[in-house]
């Protein structure tokens, strides 16, 4: 783990610890889901017994898969659970009807993190020929679209309890087939959908995400057919290796990608953002030179999520800033990662940042587990 120096000027401490991890009435009366399966043993607040984090993930500090941590915390902790859980993910592809079928058109819906990994999704369904593929943000999805483009609509929501997905999906009822990948077995998001995966094994005590997300999308690429064994492979090696040097003191990252990778990268700044209150931004590749390449010098990187557009490294390096790009063709052999592997490295980054500038990653600033609005307060676009 790097050792650099705090950044200046650190955020101010973190927020008291959020409220129990299932809002009221996230779980059915006896802890079932609507298909009968029990959440596993998970007691009131996400706490299972004998002091395990939700998904069996050993207690903060203990990190299951091996590998070094940024500290004793949960985030930590599940960060270096990652690849397990994303063999297990990948285990379910095969027999998950609720997922998207080769030829339906579809839309993917999720908020902050789960946007995400909709955008990533997206691209790489319509990258492999299953059919076209949009990711909307819940609270933007266009209102007169569903009639002339979807035959299924895929909530992602790690609680189940996201207003702006609960309020889509019931307007959306049956106008499309309506599918959900969520945590929490028994969540609201179980009754407003059609069909539901559910990744109890995935799930976090920390409100910051980081396994759910990646389990998630390992479980998509593995319907997709890409072999999730070595993008979990890769995982452990980005656990092992160091972080790349300076980065933690830098003072701005702007993270890129392309094609799927576009997603991951507006991942990495949330995440950074989120931790450690970091000044991040992110951007397809290509358009790092229209504007964003201002922001770099020195004391500032770019990180690469995948593929490196030609040239860019040499722009980078004009500005002064130092570059990370592990994950595309043109990184070494021996350290190449893929790019869903090399965000876990951000995961890791993201904890030492805050543990660096003295924040709790656990308890970000003015963050909790699940974002529960008045029904009132949803909106969403016209057209």
């Amino acid at each position: 783990m790097s050792s650099d120096p705090a950044y200046r000027g650190a955020a101010s401490a973190a927020s008291p610890p959020p409220p129990g991890a299932q809002t009221p009435g996230g779980q059915t009366p006896g802890g079932q889901t609507p298909g009968g399966q029990t959440p596993g043993g998970q007691t009131p607040g996400g706490q299972t017994p004998g002091g395990q984090t939700p998904g069996g993930q050993a207690a903060a500090g203990q990190a299951a898969g091996g590998g070094p941590t940024a500290g004793s915390c949960a985030t930590a902790a599940e960060i270096a659970s990652q690849p397990g859980r994303w063999r297990r993910a990948a285990a379910l592809a095969p027999s998950a009807d609720a997922l998207p079928r080769s030829g339906e058109r579809v839309a993917v819906v999720g908020c902050g993190t789960s946007w995400f990994v909709a955008q990533s999704y997206a691209a790489l369904r319509e990258a492999r020929g299953q059919g076209h593929t949009d990711a909307f943000a819940a609270s933007e999805f266009p209102r007169t679209r569903l009639a002339r483009f979807y035959d299924r609509v895929l909530a992602i929501s790690r609680s189940g309890t996201t207003t702006e997905v609960l309020a889509l999906l019931d307007r959306l009822r049956g106008a499309a087939r309506l599918s959900a990948v969520t945590a929490v077995p028994g969540a609201p998001v179980a009754d407003a959908a059609d069909e539901t995966v559910v990744l109890d094994f995935a799930d976090e005590e920390s409100v910051v995400q980081t396994r759910f997300a990646t389990s998630a999308l390992a479980l998509l690429r593995a319907r997709l057919g890409e072999d999730v064994e070595a993008v979990a492979a890769d995982g452990e090696r980005a656990l092992a290796r160091e972080l790349p040097p300076g980065l933690t003191g830098a003072e701005q990252v702007t993270f890129v990608g392309t094609g799927w990778t576009v997603g991951l990268a507006r991942e990495a700044a949330l995440k950074l953002r989120e931790a450690a209150g970091a000044w991040t931004e992110a951007y397809p590749a290509m358009e790092y030179r229209h504007g964003p390449v201002s922001v770099t010098g020195p004391g500032r990187a770019v990180w690469a999520l995948g593929a490196l557009p030609a040239g860019l490294a040499e722009d980078v390096a004009a500005a002064g800033g130092a570059l990370v790009a592990d994950s595309g063709p043109h990184a070494a052999p021996d350290r190449r990662l893929d790019p869903m592997a090399d965000l876990v490295r951000v995961h890791r980054l993201a904890v030492a940042v805050a543990q660096a500038r003295g924040l709790d990653p656990d308890r970000p600033r003015n963050l909790t587990r699940s974002v529960v609005l008045p029904r009132a307060h949803v909106g969403g676009p016209e057209a």
